[in-house]
């Protein structure tokens, strides 16, 4: 596995993949796999700023079509989690989440609770599009600050 992954890496890594590229692993980095995707955003726009923009949305739509998989992965998952005892903490993010409802997925940004949040979303059997569209807006603004921010920290020549 690890040859074939390590393969598709270096496939991807050419530069008329680039934006194929940060698709991938903007979705990767939204499933509940340890990855983040923003060093390829920048890496793109740094090597190719005309890009910017495509960038940005491919990187947006790939991060969100990740997040409403982990959605469903929630949404599937729910009579399997049943079957396990809670805690108070489980039971206060429960809570949180059910008072915000679908407006919490505007946090599926955040680094280690954001992919959760997809999760649980749709473990809860939140409106899933609802929660796609609060998905959406808030990965673009994290990946507009976080490469405006990086391109602003490190410009181009």
């Amino acid at each position: 596995m690890e040859i074939w992954l390590t393969q598709l890496l270096s496939w991807l890594a050419l530069p008329q993949f680039g934006l194929s590229t940060v698709f991938v692993v903007a979705f990767v980095s939204a499933t509940l796999l340890p990855m983040g995707s923003e060093p390829a955003v920048f890496g793109l726009v740094k090597l190719s700023p005309e890009l910017f923009w495509s960038a940005i949305a491919v990187a947006t739509v790939g991060n969100t079509l990740g997040g409403m998989l982990s959605w469903w992965m929630g949404w599937g998952t729910r009579k399997a989690v049943h079957r396990f005892k809670q805690t108070n903490t489980d039971k206060q993010a429960l809570k949180w989440l059910e008072k915000w409802g679908p407006k919490a997925c505007l946090f599926s940004w955040l680094p280690i609770v954001g992919d959760p949040i997809c999760a649980v979303a749709g473990w809860l059997k939140m409106p899933f599009w609802p929660c796609t569209l609060y998905m959406a807006v808030g990965k673009f603004l994290r990946y507009l600050f976080m490469t405006g921010a990086l391109l602003w920290l490190f410009p181009t020549h």
